[in-house]
């Protein structure tokens, strides 16, 4: 029997290759106005089949050999789970309280619009796109849902890049991706449950369960949280608090995974319930964000590319049709709902506008979405693809609508009562500069993706 190759050599070669092109695409697409995802997508895609695997099929194979394939994407899935611990420790409920009816009204024609056409959509595209083995129910619920994505963390950044994140454009927008994240995010584990179970029986069952952890995990696992981060408030330093974070978000994910409604949602849902405030807890989310998201997270992004071929695109005229199909829907959907919801709140058509541009970023979150899809083969290659780019397009397509949308008009900031740096935030003490907003942790030299 042969001796297996050993992956070792193979990862470090791919890891740093991996880490430094995805920095340099970050770093390149900033200096155009973009956010770094932006330049991160679009490196993954180039180092796989689409590119270079097209113009240097020899080159993908020693960079991404088959045996370091599955490690690579181990890292990543990694990653991934604290990213969604970090989204979900971010996400600002704060937010949900102080734009409800505005905010409630947007978020759900901004969800409701995308699911609606891009139900119609994929009753179209089922024949022609659906795997073997595919049902129509799973596949509809499942393009319907990733139609009426909305990146929040990406928003967020956007928003902080442009000083717009205290103004009452920038809130508002921000609550409404709030509802948004946390709507989609449920319609999400529905269509895993549906995709998953057997039995419409089995559906059931998972969504109880479900929402049993759910109620678990703010009852019971919160409260001891919170006592934990006072007792350790005297030494954020101590590292037995990131392996309590890194242990539970772990653990949190091994039950959403046995429960059948996908790890990222545990790891989410940790996250949710998490103090926030905490000198403690803000100091170890810090060094595990340090960490995974310039190092592991790439390892995503090349995994997802490697994934995607727009070659399959290019060759058929027909599947190029269906993408313009997908992204005129995508677009029009999203911003076309964001934007005509806040004009009958009461906004003004410029800010109406600038919202509707801001709900239609989709970064990110989409990214982790498709992947989801195309794992439970609710999906096949050629639309992940498809999807892919338009997860791309509507991202890139964020900033310069905005420039263009707010082209000489001065941004007013909200009258927020400061908070001196220290000051006790929910029954716990700050250190200096972990102010508890995503904006404050984007703006402040952490680059949130």
């Amino acid at each position: 029997m042969a001796a297996a190759t050993d992956p070792l050599p193979d990862l470090l070669i791919a890891i740093p290759t991996v880490i430094l092109l995805c920095k340099v695409g970050a770093r390149l697409v900033r200096g155009v106005g973009q956010p770094p995802v932006v330049g991160e997508i679009a490196v993954g895609l180039l180092l796989g089949p689409s590119f270079l695997g097209w113009l240097w099929p020899g080159a993908q194979a020693w960079l991404f050999p088959p045996s370091s394939l599955p490690y690579l994407g181990l890292l990543g899935s990694l990653g991934l789970l604290i990213f969604m611990f970090l989204v979900g420790h971010e996400l600002q409920i704060s937010l949900l309280r102080a734009q409800t009816k505005t905010a409630a009204l947007v978020s759900m024609v901004s969800v409701a619009l995308p699911l609606g056409l891009g139900a119609l959509l994929a009753l179209g595209m089922y024949d022609s796109f659906a795997p073997e083995g595919a049902e129509r129910l799973p596949f509809v619920l499942f393009i319907a849902v990733a139609m009426s994505i909305t990146a929040f963390p990406v928003m967020a950044r956007i928003l902080a890049d442009r000083g717009m994140y205290r103004t009452r454009v920038g809130v508002l927008a921000l609550a409404c991706a709030a509802f948004d994240d946390v709507t989609a995010w449920c319609l999400l584990a529905a269509v895993v449950a549906v995709s998953a179970a057997g039995s419409p029986m089995e559906a059931v069952t998972t969504a109880l369960l479900a929402v049993a952890f759910a109620f678990f995990m703010v009852a019971v696992v919160r409260p001891v949280l919170a006592r934990l981060a006072t007792r350790g408030e005297r030494t954020p330093t101590d590292s037995s608090v990131l392996i309590l974070l890194f242990s539970g978000l772990c653990l949190s994910a091994l039950a959403t995974d046995l429960i059948g409604v996908h790890a990222l949602f545990g790891a989410f849902v940790f996250g949710a319930v998490t103090p926030r405030g905490s000198r403690v807890i803000e100091y170890q989310t810090a060094r595990l964000r340090a960490f995974a998201m310039p190092v592991l997270l790439p390892l995503f992004f090349v995994t997802t590319g490697l994934r995607a071929d727009v070659g399959l695109l290019a060759a058929d005229p027909v599947q190029l049709l269906w993408a313009s199909a997908v992204l005129t829907v995508a677009v029009s959907a999203k911003w076309g709902g964001g934007t005509g919801a806040a004009r009958l709140s009461g906004q003004s058509w410029r800010d109406a506008m600038s919202i509707g541009a801001l709900m239609n970023c989709r970064g990110l979150t989409e990214l982790i979405v498709l992947n989801i899809g195309l794992g439970l083969g609710v999906i096949g290659q050629d639309l992940f693809t498809i999807l892919i780019l338009m997860a791309l397009i509507t991202t890139a397509a964020t900033s310069p609508a905005l420039n263009r949308i707010r082209k000489g008009m001065p941004e007013e900031e909200l009258e927020v009562e400061e908070r001196p740096a220290g000051e006790p935030v929910d029954g716990a003490r700050q250190p200096d500069g972990m102010q508890d907003t995503v904006g404050a942790r984007a703006g402040a030299g952490r680059p949130a993706p």
